[in-house]
């Protein structure tokens, strides 16, 4: 479902009435679990979301409280690169990974870690927010997030000539005609996605690196400068390969969380008195 609404609260409404629709449709009698994806870490003590800047009022709090009322069910809250690393252990590449790790570009920049089959979040919920590693920017100090996002793609390409309305997918779609500045603009994204790559190496000593995200759509024309400025970068190469389960890396991550849950709530009820 396309999300169209303005306001923090608007989502959140479309949210639950999206969740009511699909439960009405399915013919489900009951509903023992919900899980939802999100960017940013979620606060369990308050209640709320932090660091999602890309959602303007999404970190109010009450807001869960809100969504879990009116839903009438129990509902966790999990980062959108963490679910999406679960997705992709459970059902996508990473079945059998002793410990690898899904890094998501797109809007933002985040990662998610899973050892030995269960997610790493650290000890805040906050392990994986990679997009707040600093990074040397042109004129003043910059994050990583800014460097290697899909909104960086876009200012590559205008830096190398590229004009008029561009997206990081319209800019991909052009180096795969060969258009010379947007060849050069994936090239340069390569190059920092490799960087990116390198710290995960050195820091988690990963099997297996999954690239994903909006990004993740064009990882055919990324994998080649990714691991050229890898080999210069560093010795510690792990495996890296793109995700498989797309857009859905999310959804079947938390779909992974929920059942988790959902099949200990309903044998806990089958078996009571």
């Amino acid at each position: 479902v396309r999300n169209r609404a303005r306001t923090s609260g608007a989502m959140a409404d479309l949210v639950v009435a999206t969740a009511r629709r699909v439960v009405a449709e399915s013919g489900a009698r009951d509903v023992a679990h919900a899980v939802v994806g999100t960017p940013g870490v979620y606060d369990e003590k308050q209640g709320r979301v932090r660091y999602a800047m890309h959602l303007p009022g999404w970190g109010r709090a009450g807001l869960f409280d809100r969504m879990r009322e009116e839903l009438g069910i129990p509902l966790e809250v999990h980062n959108d690169a963490n679910l999406a690393a679960l997705g992709e252990y459970t059902y996508g590449v990473g079945a059998g990974s002793r410990l690898f790790a899904y890094i998501m570009i797109g809007t933002g920049l985040g990662m998610g870690i899973v050892s030995e089959g269960r997610l790493f979040t650290g000890a805040h919920g906050g392990a994986g927010e990679i997009g707040f590693l600093p990074w040397p920017g042109r004129h003043k100090p910059e994050t990583l997030e800014d460097a290697v996002s899909g909104v960086a793609v876009v200012e590559a390409a205008r830096h190398f000539g590229m004009t008029g309305h561009l997206t990081a997918k319209a800019v991909f779609d052009a180096a795969r005609e060969g258009h010379p500045a947007a060849v050069e603009a994936v090239r340069l994204e390569g190059e920092r996605i490799a960087h990116t790559v390198a710290a995960a190496a050195a820091v988690l000593d990963p099997d297996l690196v999954v690239l994903g995200g909006g990004v993740g759509h064009s990882v055919d024309l990324l994998l080649a400068p990714v691991s050229e400025t890898l080999r210069a970068l560093t010795p510690l190469r792990p495996k890296l390969v793109p995700g498989r389960l797309g857009e859905d890396a999310v959804l079947l991550g938390a779909v992974a969380t929920a059942l988790g849950t959902a099949r200990d709530v309903v044998f806990e009820r089958r078996s009571a008195p």
